[in-house]
């Protein structure tokens, strides 16, 4: 195992942002300034009926329930692992286009809900919370689930369950915000489908990044670790960084995965996954020339996306490695990712 110390927000300005500033602001709301709180209210009548566009904006940042305070900013601290993963602007760019989807799907869920169920909605549950739900898409789809442990033998601990569990607890926290959630599940398929390619429309421009990376990073940063060990994973520095940061939230739950994985190769029903993915970066190490596959076991080059090698190789990975991992994946882009970041 690889234990390195560092700080759990290292490379994660914007989710630090996002935890401390909001919920700062929030608790000041709440305990000092109460009387500042109607300028932070999602009223959708207002912004209907009085044409109160700002409120789209103040109503939908800072929360005015504590304990809605509590969850998201729970939740953000989980989710920082994409802003680890992807950079800063791509998850920015995520934010945004969650947040702008989000607000169009309110309306229009409040709308569908009034002329369906005959329900008037003037008001929703304030604060950061349909990028929050939008999060969850990713979430599912690209992070891997590993059991952890069992209860009573039927129901599976994994490494997921808590931050669904947080999610459930914020869904239940108020009378409406079932539509944030829903809006928020929404914007986030849509943000990710390669169909609609909202990700194309809806981004931050890279001048603006580096506004932001020049004036709000030096404040939100973390201390980068002195003391680290360059490993070969066939990516940059960063992308060594982010790997060991993420073997850091992993190591609770090491020794359950080494058992379960024990037990699935005894039961032969697990796949043996380094005969599948030889480690990219030991191809030519002096161990493998023995087990090099001769030229007629060898099955013809898979063709691969050019559009998942260049995305490959925004996160730092050479265009080799990045090749290699696609075609033993068979073009699925997430397990590529996770087979280099976990080699």
């Amino acid at each position: 195992h690889c234990y390195v110390q560092c700080c759990p927000w290292d490379k994660a300005p914007l989710s630090k942002s996002l935890l401390l500033v909001p919920s700062a602001i929030s608790i000041l709301l709440t305990l000092l300034f109460q009387h500042y709180q109607k300028f932070f209210a999602y009223n959708l009548q207002a912004i209907k009926e009085d044409f109160q566009i700002w409120r789209l904006v103040c109503g939908r940042v800072i929360c005015l329930d504590l304990k809605d305070t509590f969850c998201s900013s729970l939740l953000i601290y989980n989710f920082r692992i994409f802003e680890r993963r992807y950079g800063s602007r791509k998850f920015s760019s995520f934010l945004l286009g969650a947040w702008t989807l989000s607000a169009l799907f309110d309306l229009l869920l409040v709308e569908a809900a009034q002329y369906v169920f005959g329900i008037t909605i003037n008001s929703l549950p304030s604060g950061f919370l349909g990028p929050v739900f939008a999060l969850f898409v990713p979430f599912y789809c690209s992070i891997p689930r590993v059991q952890v442990t069992q209860v009573l033998g039927y129901f599976s601990i994994t490494n997921k369950t808590l931050v669904y569990i947080l999610g459930l607890q914020l869904l239940t926290s108020g009378s409406y915000i079932w539509i944030l959630a829903l809006s928020g599940l929404i914007s986030g398929i849509c943000y990710n489908s390669s169909i609609l390619k909202v990700h194309r429309i809806l981004c931050v421009p890279s001048w603006v990044a580096k506004i932001f990376s020049w004036t709000l990073e030096p404040i939100f940063s973390s201390a980068e670790p002195t003391n680290e060990i360059r490993v070969g994973m066939g990516a940059t520095v960063d992308i060594q960084r982010q790997q060991r940061m993420e073997l850091l939230d992993r190591q609770i739950m090491m020794s359950q995965v080494a058992q379960m994985r024990r037990q699935r190769q005894q039961q032969g029903g697990m796949i043996n996954w380094n005969r599948l993915f030889p480690p990219l970066r030991h191809r030519h190490n002096e161990n493998y020339q023995d087990h090099h596959p001769s030229d007629q076991d060898t099955p013809p080059p898979t063709e691969v996306s050019e559009e998942q090698v260049a995305r490959l190789m925004e996160m730092g990975f050479s265009r080799g490695d990045a090749l290699e991992a696609l075609r033993a994946s068979n073009n699925d882009l997430n397990v590529a990712t996770n087979f280099l970041l976990q080699h």
